[in-house]
């Protein structure tokens, strides 16, 4: 989810779902220690439970983030050992990383030394020919004897070479009975499921095999199917917030933010599918595609959108 779930897109989701683990989108250890720290860093006190999403393959300098991380007061630390992007490759980071283990449990380790926060690994089931499920099993079984014991799969492998990103989330098959079985075969691990989930429904029997889920993708495009997985998944009873009410607090969260400095259109495309499948969805998009960007837009840009989405 780079370029996506920033603290704005958290704070939106946290609207809808009380008790979601949310992860932030992938930050590269350089970025955190030689950059921006607090541009990469700082999120709203209401986001928790959140995690840390890290990118990056020097135990040291992992180290030093989880320790950040902690310090900063995030809920765990995730190591990123799934992205297919050619920008990361080169600096051995994300999913060429499957084909190193040894150093894989290496940064485990040290990041696990370094703060006392959980500390998981996001991977795929395989990369380009090293996609037996044996070699899923082994990069897995070496990585916990250093500690993890929170793995998150995307069930599908990932080509190095010759896929875009978009086309590794899309192109190679979904195996999610290599999860399954992974599951099976270490029962003492936490084993959570990644790709192509778009459904409670489907979460449900998802997790009758499965520790948890992760959806990513459907989440960002069909944001209010979150408001029922605390009932659900969660058995959290509170009252349904409505659409209307999410867009009531997040467009005063908005202002709040605009009044620092901040523009609108970076935090309102967060919630363009908020009326995903409703009638009038696509007047509330392109109202707030053609006004949110202006150097003066308001919060009240949301308001006006749903008023038109609420005519139709």
């Amino acid at each position: 989810m780079m370029d996506w779930s920033d603290r704005h897109c958290r704070y939106f989701w946290r609207l809808l779902t009380r008790n979601t683990l949310l992860y932030t989108e992938m930050v590269t250890t350089g970025a955190v220690l030689h950059g921006d720290a607090p541009r990469f860093l700082n999120f709203n006190k209401e986001e928790h439970p959140v995690a840390l999403q890290l990118g990056g393959s020097i135990p040291s300098d992992l180290a030093e983030c989880a320790r950040m991380a902690e310090d900063w007061g995030y809920d765990e630390v995730n190591l990123n050992c799934g992205c297919p992007s050619d920008r990361v490759q080169v600096g051995k980071i994300g999913a060429v990383l499957m084909a190193e283990p040894e150093l894989v449990a290496e940064c485990v380790a040290a990041m696990r030394q370094a703060c006392s926060i959980p500390v998981t690994v996001k991977h795929r089931i395989g990369i380009d020919e090293q996609d037996d499920y044996q070699d899923m099993c082994r990069f897995v079984e070496k990585v916990a004897s250093a500690g993890c014991s929170t793995f998150i799969v995307h069930a599908r492998k990932a080509w190095l070479k010759g896929l875009s990103p978009k086309e590794n989330r899309e192109v190679p098959p979904l195996k999610y009975e290599n999860v399954v079985r992974l599951k099976q075969q270490f029962p003492h691990l936490t084993i959570i499921i990644n790709g192509g989930i778009t459904s409670l429904e489907q979460s449900k029997i998802l997790l009758q095999d499965l520790d948890g889920v992760m959806i990513g993708r459907e989440a960002y495009n069909n944001p209010y199917f979150l408001a029922q997985v605390d009932s659900e998944i969660y058995g959290d009873e509170h009252p349904l917030a409505s659409r209307k009410e999410v867009l009531e607090k997040f467009t005063d969260y908005c202002q709040k933010e605009i009044e620092k400095g901040n523009r609108l259109h970076h935090m309102s495309r967060h919630m363009l599918g908020l009326f995903h499948g409703e009638y009038g969805a696509r007047i509330f998009r392109r109202y707030i595609t053609e006004h949110a960007n202006k150097p003066d837009a308001t919060a009240q840009i949301l308001l006006d959108a749903y008023s038109f989405c609420e005519r139709a």
